[in-house]
């Protein structure tokens, strides 16, 4: 079985913004009474978000979508990094990380 990333990053993402399953379900448009149970289901790697319910999870949880997929906390944490420069600044970053090393 393959490697997901989805319920770790899920959890600490909204553990870092404080609330509970149930909160972020309700803030996400879940029902009141299947919030809970169905955050946890994605929590514990039970049941996997579509990729619209990732997208309204990211912006509740204001990360990026591919936040999520990071399989090691130094690329999510870049992800999250990168998601808060404008593209200038983006642009840049591109250019260093092209430049050959010596």
């Amino acid at each position: 079985m393959a490697f997901n990333p989805i319920p770790i990053r899920l959890k600490q993402a909204r553990q870092l913004v404080g609330i509970s399953q149930k909160e972020l379900g309700i803030r996400i448009g879940m029902d009141e009474s299947s919030a809970s149970g169905r955050m946890n289901h994605y929590e514990k790697g039970r049941h996997t978000p579509d990729v619209e319910t990732l997208r309204k999870l990211a912006a509740e949880l204001n990360v990026p979508l591919n936040y999520f997929l990071c399989e090691d906390d130094l690329s999510a944490e870049l992800a999250c990094l990168i998601a808060q420069l404008d593209d200038e600044k983006k642009r840049a970053l591109i250019a260093d990380l092209k430049k050959p090393t010596s």
